[in-house]
């Protein structure tokens, strides 16, 4: 069992997947992430050409993809570069979709951990999440699509109600001098916004589940989009509120910046916990595709059922889930996954896509 016949996905809904595996743990880390680096408030500047860059590198991808319709990177790398070195490619981006899963369901650990189920064993949080996930993806893709489409909308009406709350506590003074110390912050800082950006990888599958893939590249500048509006959005409220040195204080000064304001009069006087809830079911979207990036790479790979492989890595993202020691240990394990994204799903593409033009390899996509 590989990918059905019967079991696509629309182009809108290919955005909402590629939308909600971009919305991960960046919305709760990243402002502190790019204070540390660049020392200034110019963060928002880097979230706009990081985004820019990461929506080029999707559609290198896309095109990629469309030479070979109707097949994933797991088969058709085998075409451009051969058997031998396409499996190899192949197992390390399964590599990859299994740590980044471990790495997400980790953090979510922490933090609910810490703000909400407090005294709870770790292991305990971690494996309910991922048995959920389990059962969401032994159903394929169409059932994943679907959910994604609830989880997206609820997740960008709660995160602009909460932000637009707290309002009340924003300094534009905070967000200047613009660029005062030129460009050179800006650069640093677009490491911290490529990595948070990951998710157009996702493209590699989804372009071989579409209905319409001919439209990959509208699905990826759309499906980048959405993140890139609301993480300029959080880093905007979150520094202009804040200030530079209160974020660099803070683990999770998005967290911190709900906690520092109380609407009285209302139902709900704190906002947090609604930011927690949407924030854990972004990382429940990113974790299963994961998973089930994985899994169906090593069913194409190795030419075996799915749903057996799907059983199989679930004790593996478990273990490696907690590997790290300390939250330190996390985010070193964040950064390393990052970078290696940067050269899997940035610079690889190009390679691949040259060697497909250069040696005439794949099929021109037909009009639909």
């Amino acid at each position: 069992m590989f990918v059905r016949k019967d079991d696509k996905i629309t182009n809108s809904q290919a955005s909402i997947i590629v939308s909600n595996y971009m919305f991960g743990a960046g919305l709760l880390t990243l402002p502190r992430n790019l204070a540390e680096t660049m020392k200034t408030p110019d963060g928002w500047i880097a979230i706009i050409v990081g985004g820019l860059i990461v929506m080029l590198a999707g559609i290198c991808i896309v095109k990629l993809c469309q030479q070979f319709p109707g097949q994933t990177i797991f088969q058709f790398g085998k075409e451009i570069v051969g058997s031998w070195l396409g499996s190899c490619l192949g197992i390390l981006m399964i590599l990859y979709f299994v740590t980044i899963s471990a790495f997400e369901i980790r953090v979510m650990a922490e933090v609910t951990i810490l703000y909400l189920l407090e005294g709870t064993p770790q292991w305990v949080i971690i494996m309910s999440f991922m048995w959920i996930g389990l059962y969401l993806i032994t159903t394929g893709i169409n059932p994943i699509a679907r959910l994604f489409a609830i989880i997206l909308p609820i997740t960008v009406v709660v995160l602009l109600i909460s932000m637009l709350l707290s309002s009340k506590l924003f300094d534009i003074n905070n967000l200047r001098p613009v660029l005062g110390e030129g460009t050179l912050p800006v650069i640093r800082g677009l490491k911290s916004t490529v990595l948070v950006f990951s998710g157009y990888e996702i493209m590699f599958i989804l372009t071989a589940v579409m209905k319409y893939p001919k439209k990959g590249v509208k699905v990826v500048i759309i499906g980048t989009a959405i993140p890139l509006f609301l993480y300029l959005v959080t880093i905007v409220m979150v520094i202009g509120a804040l200030s530079i040195d209160g974020v660099v204080r803070s683990t999770w000064p998005t967290l911190d910046l709900m906690r520092s304001f109380e609407i009285t009069g209302l139902l709900f006087e704190r906002f947090e916990f609604f930011l927690l809830v949407i924030w854990i079911m972004q990382i429940f979207s990113l974790v299963t595709i994961s998973h089930y990036a994985a899994s169906l790479g090593l069913s194409q790979l190795f030419k075996k059922n799915i749903k057996f492989i799907m059983y199989g890595l679930l004790p593996i993202i478990f273990i490696v889930a907690l590997l790290p020691k300390n939250m330190n240990e996390v985010f070193d394990f964040g950064d390393f996954i990052g970078n290696v994204s940067i050269y899997l799903f940035g610079l690889l593409p190009i390679l691949l896509l040259l060697i497909t033009k250069v040696f005439k390899k794949g099929a021109v996509m037909q009009d639909e």
